[in-house]
């Protein structure tokens, strides 16, 4: 009984503030307060007219295509190397790569801020969070392809070989359709985690910010909170859909393989 309330608590504090958003985008008033107004649409209306949050929404999906595709393709290629082969120090190399899992993500952005304009001398772009969100991204595909890389049969793929395919042909005919869930799933919280996060991208963002960065500024505003709120009902949906689809991916893997489900992300 105990158990049963405090999980209920926890939900309770967990997801009553992102069950508000819904109410409060479809209120016809930009008081954010009880009682409610009138229904209205008149919000998410309002969000196919702003050029500037347009822009912003371009600058997120570009940069959460590419860094999730980068990110993928080098998590693909660690996750093989250490499910498939042993060498000195890979323990201490993997932990190393899994490191920004765990890192905070303001000491992540400002060690960038001064990599990139000290360093290196980069202007602040969307490539320059492109290529941070592909440095956050990389564990978390690591993550997920280890574990497809873990449940895959190897001798299958020397099975093709033995029977004339190179490792390449091997690995993309044998290899690659065996753990393609574990890819669509990378690709799909690679693509979640990209578009949603905000502090890396506020530091780097320059002129063109992402769409966080962008509904941070619009908070300077009251009259436009009820526009943010419509905007992040949005964003919740989308976000819960692609993990739902990941989870979706991942199951079909551990089914693929006749493995028993030992729990994902949902």
């Amino acid at each position: 009984m105990t158990l049963r309330a405090y999980v209920i608590a926890y939900l309770l504090f967990l997801y009553a503030p992102i069950a508000l958003l819904p109410l409060f985008a479809f209120n016809d008033s930009t008081i954010i307060a009880f009682p409610l107004d009138a229904f209205t649409t008149r919000w998410f209306a309002e969000l196919w007219t702003v050029e500037a949050l347009h822009a912003a929404l371009w600058n997120s999906l570009l940069i959460a295509v590419v860094s999730t595709v980068l990110a993928t393709l080098l998590g693909l290629a660690a996750a093989r190397a250490a499910a498939k082969y042993r060498f000195p120090g890979k323990r201490g190399l993997m932990g190393m790569i899994m490191l920004p899992l765990i890192l905070p993500e303001i000491i992540v952005a400002v060690s960038l801020l001064v990599v990139v304009i000290q360093v290196l001398g980069w202007p602040l772009s969307r490539w320059t969070i492109v290529a941070a969100h592909t440095l956050i991204c990389i564990p978390f595909s690591i993550a997920i392809l280890n574990g497809a890389f873990q449940n895959l049969d190897a001798s299958l793929e020397e099975a093709a070989v033995d029977l004339g395919e190179n490792r390449w042909s091997a690995f993309r005919l044998v290899t690659v359709p065996l753990i393609a869930p574990g890819i669509v799933a990378s690709l799909l919280v690679g693509f979640t985690i990209s578009l949603d996060e905000f502090i890396i991208a506020f530091f780097l963002s320059g002129a063109e910010p992402t769409l966080p960065v962008y509904i941070w500024g619009l908070l300077r505003f009251p009259a436009r909170l009820p526009v943010v709120m419509a905007l992040g009902t949005l964003l919740v949906l989308a976000s819960i859909l692609l993990l739902v689809l990941a989870e979706i991916m991942r199951r079909r893997g551990v089914a693929r393989a006749g493995l028993k489900d030992k729990g994902g992300f949902l």
